[in-house]
């Protein structure tokens, strides 16, 4: 199966009074990410790095049923070596990276499922505003069979802790609204998409008209308090999924709408 093609329609990016938006613009495939979606937001960061117009960036999808549903699975039937994962893996980790270190504050405004790559997307904001039919979670073990990255990881254990990331990850279950709200994935709850934007909006302005420097400060201190992984210290665990028959049958089974049969090796 060939690769999704990308155009310059799948991820939408304004700037309207200071206050920059992405949108992931694939709603026929829930917000997918391709390769080149997520290299395009890793450059918008870094321009709004060097323009000191831009006071604050909103991350959203198009339409109601997802805000972003992780990498395009199609993409990793490309996979054929040990170094087709690390270099995977390092490339997510490069972008998600420059993400969460643009200095700016960040808000997720997340309707519908927010999984996989979308979670990690989320888990790098500063701010997530979400409706009542969000839904958050990595699901992998239940559909591709692979591992997060050691940074993922750290990022989420930040945000919800040891025990509560290994259960989301165990049971490979999306967390709904009210529970993502008291366990700090999201900040606020609001009833719906009209509401979620104009909600975005606002939040974007508020935090727009504060001292830039404090916001920076504030979001680089709490970036250096949790302590990521490097890559290199999870590289074993990376081959050991990317590299397995499990990790091959989880995406033919996911492109082919069957159940996966695994056999842990």
């Amino acid at each position: 199966m060939n690769a999704p093609t990308t155009t310059n329609e799948d991820l939408l990016y304004s700037v309207t009074d200071g206050i920059a938006r992405i949108t992931f613009n694939r709603p026929q495939a829930r917000n997918a990410m391709t390769f080149a979606m997520y290299d395009r937001m890793a450059e918008i960061c870094q321009e709004i790095n060097a323009d000191r117009s831009i006071k604050a960036l909103i991350l959203t999808g198009a339409g109601d049923k997802a805000f972003a549903s992780g990498t395009d699975i199609s993409q990793f039937r490309a996979f054929k070596t040990a170094q087709d994962a690390l270099d995977y893996e390092a490339r997510i980790d490069r972008v998600l990276g420059t993400l969460e270190q643009c200095r700016v504050p960040v808000i997720a405004a997340i309707a519908g499922a927010c999984t996989g790559g979308g979670a990690g997307i989320a888990a790098c904001c500063d701010l997530r505003i979400g409706t009542e039919t969000t839904r958050i979670g990595f699901p992998i073990a239940r559909t591709l069979g692979n591992c997060l990255s050691m940074s993922n990881i750290s990022r989420v254990v930040s945000l919800v802790g040891p025990a509560r990331t290994k259960d989301m990850i165990f049971k490979a279950r999306l967390v709904e609204a009210p529970e993502a709200l008291a366990l700090g994935l999201l900040n606020e709850i609001v009833p719906d998409v009209e509401t979620l934007q104009r909600r975005a909006d606002e939040t974007a302005k508020l935090v727009a008209s504060h001292a830039p420097l404090t916001l920076e400060a504030t979001k680089e201190a709490v970036r250096r308090i949790r302590r990521t992984l490097s890559r290199e210290e999870g590289e074993d665990l990376i081959l050991k999924a990317y590299m397995s028959e499990d990790f091959r049958e989880g995406m033919d089974a996911f492109l082919n709408k069957r159940t996966p049969v695994w056999k842990g090796k």
